[in-house]
Order: C-alpha cells, then structure tokens, then sequence
C-alpha cells in the first residue's frame, strides 16, 4: 500500500461476508461494544487544536470523524432494524462528505457524539446480542452496495469503528502528542 493509502486505510479496507461464524459475529459484536469507550479514552485528552487537526492531508478533522461516526452508526442502527422489521428494505445512502462539512460537525464539542455514540452502541450491542442466528441472515438493499445481510452490517460497522479509531491513533502517533 501506498504512503496515501495507508493513510486512508490504516487497517486495510474492509471485507464482508454475507455469513459470519458465531465466533466472528461475537467478535465484532464486542468491537461494536467497545468503540464509545476506546473512542472516547483516544479523543477526551485532545484540546481543540488537535481535535481540529486532518487526520491525514485533504481527509477529515478529528472532530469530523468523531461526530461522523455518531452519523454513520446511528444510521446503521436505523438500518438494523429496518432489516429486522420489513421485508428487504431500501435504505437510503446520504452524502457522508458532505454531512461532514456541515456546522455541528465541524464545530460542536466531540462530547455530544460521544454521548450518543454511548447509548446508541449500548441499544445496538443489546440488540444484536438478543438476535437468532436466522435473523442475522435477514436483508436490506443498499443502492449502491446492492443487498447486504445484518452479519456484513456488523462486520462493516465493526470494521468501520476500527478503521476511524486508527485514523486518530496514527495521527496522534505522527504528531507524537
């Protein structure tokens, strides 16, 4: 991978099978459970300064990636439960880059979304926990995406939690704060 690529993925794209083993879904379910905790002992010691810092050039501050997840997991656990509740719905993409950009992002306390990421993953994780194996194999459609069980949602989502987690980490190792 190159320099910029390493950057942008610091722990590799992801990859989402349709069908995930007990030991693997556990696994990322406990990645899920453990994000607002890791997110937030990563982000609480940064000053404004730093929380304002790109995580890598033309990429997104930390603050944008810390209120982006709370955006991106929130919708995931609307998703969730459309899967579980209708028949293959059609979930709606929305402009990731451009919810970045807009004033609570790039503004507010990180606080709000740790919160939020807080209870929400707490809803999640218990959800997911109380799920049958069948019901993991349920589906949605994802316009761009096309159809996706809720075993590659956990996955995604559990590989998204990391993937943001490295991207501050790997900053904040670069700028040896």
């Amino acid at each position: 991978m190159s320099q910029i690529d390493t950057l942008r993925y610091p722990i590799g794209p992801g990859h989402h099978p349709k069908g995930l083993n007990r030991a693997q879904r556990l696994d990322h379910i406990k990645t899920l459970a453990e994000l607002p905790g890791l997110l937030s002992s990563v982000v609480e010691p940064l000053d404004d300064d730093q929380l304002d810092t790109p995580y890598r050039p033309g990429g997104w501050t930390v603050r944008q990636v810390v209120h982006h997840l709370a955006d991106s997991h929130t919708n995931a656990y609307i998703r969730i439960r459309l899967a579980l509740t209708e028949k293959e719905p059609t979930i709606k993409p929305y402009e990731e880059k451009r919810w970045a950009e807009l004033p609570d992002a790039s503004s507010m306390p990180v606080s709000v979304s740790l919160n939020l990421l807080n209870g929400l993953h707490r809803r999640l994780v218990a959800l997911l926990r109380a799920l049958s194996d069948d019901q993991f194999e349920r589906t949605l459609l994802h316009p761009e995406n096309g159809v996706m069980t809720i075993d590659q949602m956990v996955s995604m989502y559990a590989w998204h939690s990391l993937h943001h987690v490295a991207h501050i980490t790997s900053l904040i190792d670069r700028k040896s704060w």
